[in-house]
């Protein structure tokens, strides 16, 4: 009998769950289940064996620190390929050239489009298992170091993390997001030198170094108290640095302000509609997006965001500002059950144009649109209210398309079919690639996720690799981010994945 088990157990970790179906199929059958019963009988010594194993498992999984084990698999390990398509060859998508930005991390300054990104040379794939923590926010240090913005529950931690090995060298817990409120706490980015400044739980601006003489670690540096200007109940859902060196940011009660973190000067502007997403900067002011209209926003004489032009849409909003090519932004709405792309002018906020992509009824999207220049690309995630979607072989809303900026107004270059759910694309204009997390379906109740290349021109799927199996696997809306040495990485509901040419 202790060998029927085995079988049964290994086919289930080769194929998933539709082996434990038949399975159960079988017991129907009176034969078949008398035939088990006769020979149901297992042994003391066995019981004992099997669960000193598991003890044994528990235990390494308590004890051992996080990022020295691997994401465990999933049932479904041979259920689909590893690996599909071929390797690609580089050819680079032209965009102007965006002036960097003096108050971010050289490795951010300019724009992280610019990067390279794997070609599928015979990809590598390496995770690293953080328990139950997301890291849904990554960036990269000018020395290459990893930063990471983890979440388990209400639980937040930076976590800087060693790009070779995948493991944490340096932790800081963060305040916890308060429960029940709207906001991730997942808003941050690395200044010129380095620190990570993060929009926390409790209201407040972070600031926190990530090296000391020249080693890796995390202290709180400076801290600016915001509370007095965000009443309790609202949170703070975006946070960045313009081109001046204030600090941008906006809570999810319609809240806009500058600090000036030289002085601690706080200027506040109440817009009065909800906001979800970043604030976009360039160097001559900020745009930020609420549930009702697009806003442009500078400075004032004494520190306080004035609004330059308000420009209202139809329908509901589902991503933040894009800055493209020709003076443009881009974002994403919904009209008559309709997702679209909306392209508006900077200096004035007027609809350029919009176009229409996917099937009315079955487009939404919450993803950050990737930068194309002179378009954006948009991922489809109708459906992906939550990774329950994703469980078994089911897949939420399929497409992604690229929607540029043409002579009479704008067009949907192409459409693919691809299953990006919940992470957006990330483009490499180097390489003219967009990396995509993606999820195969599968008959066999297996859930497979790729890291898939495509082709920015042609829209077509280049070559993917598997990079997980399981809801562990599923990002969970994280952010792909590439590494200046052609790496991609994503944080999944379990930890880091990191995709590489073979070397």
């Amino acid at each position: 009998m202790v060998w029927l088990v085995g079988a049964v157990l290994l086919l289930w970790l080769a194929q998933g769950p539709i082996v434990l179906v038949l399975a159960a199929a079988l017991l129907v059958v009176p034969r078949v289940r008398w035939w088990v019963q006769d020979r149901a009988y297992v042994s003391r010594r066995t019981l004992t064996w099997t669960g000193g194993v598991a003890a044994a498992v528990g235990l390494a999984v308590v004890v051992v620190p996080d990022g020295w084990l691997p994401i465990p698999p999933a049932p479904g390990a041979w259920a689909g390929p590893s690996y599909v398509g071929r390797p690609a060859s580089p050819h680079p998508v032209a965009a102007e050239e965006v002036p960097p930005n003096p108050h971010r991390s050289a490795s951010d300054a300019g724009d992280p489009a610019d990067r390279p990104g794997p070609l599928g040379l015979q990809p590598e794939v390496d995770t690293s298992w953080f328990g139950l923590q997301r890291c849904g926010r990554i960036e990269l240090t000018s020395t290459d170091l990893l930063v990471a913005l983890c979440a388990a529950g209400e639980g937040r931690a930076l976590r800087v993390v060693d790009p070779e090995t995948l493991r944490p060298v340096a932790s800081h817990d963060l305040p916890d997001v308060p429960e029940g409120e709207a906001c991730d706490g997942e808003a941050f980015y690395l200044d010129a030198t380095d620190r990570a400044v993060v929009a926390t739980g409790d209201r407040a601006v972070l600031a926190v170094r990530t090296s000391h003489e020249g080693e890796p670690d995390l202290r709180a540096d400076a801290t600016w108290d915001l509370k007095p200007y965000v009443p309790f109940g609202d949170c703070l859902v975006a946070v960045a640095p313009d081109y001046s060196g204030r600090v941008w940011w906006a809570s999810r009660a319609g809240l806009v302000g500058t600090l000036d973190t030289a002085t601690g000067q706080v200027g506040v502007l109440d817009l009065g509609e909800r906001i979800g997403h970043d604030v976009a900067v360039d160097p001559g002011a900020a745009y930020v997006v609420t549930d009702e209209a697009v806003h442009r926003l500078v400075v004032g004489g004494d520190g306080t965001p004035q609004a330059t032009w308000r420009s209202e849409y139809d329908g509901v909003s589902g991503s933040g500002t894009v800055l493209l090519d020709r003076g443009t932004l881009a974002i994403t709405d919904e009209v008559d059950d309709r997702l679209g792309v909306r392209f508006l002018a900077r200096d004035d906020g007027r609809t350029v144009c919009r176009k229409p992509v996917f099937e009315k009824g079955k487009g939404a999207t919450r993803s950050t649109l990737a930068d194309l220049g002179a378009g954006v690309v948009v991922a489809n995630d109708a459906g992906y209210a939550s990774s329950r979607r994703s469980w078994l072989g089911f897949t939420a809303g399929a497409g992604v398309a690229r929607v540029d900026l043409v002579d009479d107004g704008c067009a949907v270059t192409w459409t693919t079919d691809a299953v990006s759910p919940s992470s957006g694309a990330a483009v490499s204009r180097p390489h003219g690639l967009l990396y995509a997390w993606t999820k195969r379906p599968s008959m066999t109740g297996a859930s497979a996720w790729y890291l898939t290349a495509i082709d920015a021109d042609s829209g077509r799927r280049r070559w993917g690799v598997r990079t997980g199996t399981g809801l562990l696997a599923d990002s969970g809306g994280s952010s792909v981010l590439l590494g200046r040495d052609g790496s991609a990485y994503l944080g999944t509901k379990a930890g880091l994945v990191r995709v590489r040419d073979r070397r």
